[in-house]
């Protein structure tokens, strides 16, 4: 009979519904500078308040935690269930074509915008959830908590600030990844490596051949890139050229290759520390990808002494799924690796980066870490930034690995292969797999819930990427995404599926009340 009351009086307010996504939608949301009791800026600030109204309005205890957090309590102060999502958004682009990104539009069964299905459409789910047991006055045993926070695509400084002054419940589920149940987070590595050389072994002038000027690849350590860019000389733009098509042939990168310039003598490199402070993850955030292929340059200039300057143009991917990727940087490096380069050590600790990570291969293998085990599935491994300027190198890798994975088996390894081939690792450790047994009482009962409501066979999986529960002992990932609906996350034109938002709402209706009623 609950069911039955919960599922009409859900379909009832489905309008309502979507008018509370839509009014979080239209809030851009994006992190921004602190000011004041804002700690990640204008935006979240202002997404937190609606939320909070929308929370007292339907009956929920509300707390506001400095504007890092805010919550909302129903049912009895012994609580049992937390229900954690969060309002903060990813950058937009300009290319969205449905729609623009703050102003939400419905059309054929979706709603569009930013946020919508990362992750503001599943929030407002959960608390419809809830609100539809307040009205329907069903009570409950424990408590639920909606905890909806603001910077989860940045670092999550919002969870760390409001654990700092509350526990961890019992139990806890994130709407904010597939469904049904994710219950492993795979380990992840991802240490910045360098290398210095002196003017001598850069630009020695009687060693024959070409030479690498410069590289520039990659903006985040946990986004495959779909640009890279390097300047040679000491080669003929017809050569390169022939270089260049038995590359793209290879890997299936477009190669541009235009005149060059040598850097100026005041262009400073990014300093390893900053490379460091550029390379924080995001739990559970999924990269823009709109790269368009540009056609081969066409020159007619033969000069060997000339500096060429070369652009790849790949498919950006997020480094947990670096498969659906092509990785430019890695394609530069194939055509960079099979030139007649000058025997030098930089050159040389070049051609060694190209083989640890050759173009395509992501398991692991290139550098002896490959592994796997049954429960959460093989290494990843992805190079994602290089930066030289002729005297300095930096560069950061990302690899998710599984639960089989130590920092001796793998950390250590790839340590020492970097260092065989000239390249310095910082120092660092594996942040740890997370892993929620699939047979304890709770993960079952959501597994259940799940196969109730959409008649599929429920079972736990892994990630290699983040979700908002990596760091809770009791957290799991519950719903929204289904793995046949590419609902563009992190890009153009993201959508959620209007019944989705209902079903949804239906299963965390039907999973408080097991969990707390």
């Amino acid at each position: 009979m609950q069911r039955t009351e919960i599922d009409a009086y859900i379909d009832s307010m489905k309008d309502e519904m979507l008018e509370d996504v839509k009014t979080l939608v239209r809030i851009d949301s994006e992190k921004g500078d602190a000011a004041g009791d804002k700690p990640f800026g204008e935006g979240p600030a202002k997404a937190l308040k609606a939320a909070s109204g929308m929370m007292e309005k339907y009956g929920l205890r509300v707390t506001n935690y400095d504007n890092y957090v805010v919550a909302g309590d129903f049912g009895p102060a012994d609580k049992e269930l937390d229900i954690l999502a969060h309002l903060d958004v990813v950058p937009v682009s300009k290319d969205w074509t449905v729609t623009q990104p703050f102003e939400p539009l419905i059309r054929d069964g979706k709603i569009y915008g930013r946020g919508t299905s990362d992750d503001k459409g599943p929030a407002v789910a959960a608390l419809y959830a809830i609100r539809a047991i307040h009205d329907l006055h069903i009570p409950l045993k424990k408590g639920v908590r909606l905890i909806l926070g603001s910077d989860e695509e940045c670092g999550s400084a919002d969870l760390e600030y409001y654990y700092s002054k509350e526990k961890e419940a019992p139990c806890t589920f994130s709407p904010d990844a597939n469904w049904p149940v994710i219950n492993i987070e795979k380990a992840r590595l991802a240490l910045p490596f360098h290398a210095e050389f002196n003017l001598k072994e850069t630009e020695n002038k009687e060693k024959a051949g070409a030479d690498i000027v410069s590289i520039t690849a990659g903006t985040k350590v946990n986004v495959v890139p779909g640009s890279a860019s390097a300047q040679v000389a000491g080669i003929s733009f017809e050569d390169l050229q022939k270089y260049a098509q038995k590359a793209a042939e290879t890997t299936k990168a477009v190669y541009t290759l235009s005149e060059g310039c040598e850097p100026a003598a005041n262009d400073q490199p990014e300093t390893n520390d900053q490379l460091a402070a550029n390379n924080q993850p995001t739990a559970n955030g999924q990269p823009e990808a709109n790269n368009q292929p540009a056609a081969n340059g066409q020159l007619g200039i033969k000069s060997a002494s000339a500096v060429w300057k070369i652009d790849v143009k790949g498919q950006t991917a997020h480094a947990s799924t670096p498969e659906k990727g092509n990785n430019a940087l890695t394609a530069l490096l194939t055509l960079l690796s099979c030139l007649p380069l000058k025997d030098t050590r930089a050159n040389k600790t070049i051609r060694g980066i190209s083989q640890l990570f050759a173009h395509g291969v992501t398991d692991g293998s290139s550098q002896g870490i490959a592994m796997s085990d049954e429960k959460s599935g093989s290494v990843t491994i992805t190079l994602n930034m290089l930066s030289f300027d002729g005297h300095t190198l930096t560069g950061a890798y990302d690899c998710r690995a599984p639960l089989c994975a130590t920092d001796e088996n793998l950390t250590e390894v790839l340590r020492e292969h970097l260092r065989e081939n000239g390249l310095t690792m910082d120092k660092g450790r594996m942040t740890p797999a997370h892993h929620v047994p699939a047979d304890t009482p709770f993960v079952k009962t959501l597994l259940e819930t799940y196969e109730e409501y959409t008649g599929k066979p429920g079972r736990a999986l892994y990630t290699g990427g983040g979700t908002y529960v990596h760091e809770l002992k009791r957290g799991v990932a519950f719903g929204c995404e289904s793995e046949d609906v590419d609902n563009h996350m992190h890009g153009d034109d993201e959508f959620m599926v209007v019944d989705m938002i209902t079903l949804s709402a239906k299963i965390f209706a039907a999973a408080i009340l097991k969990i707390c009623g």
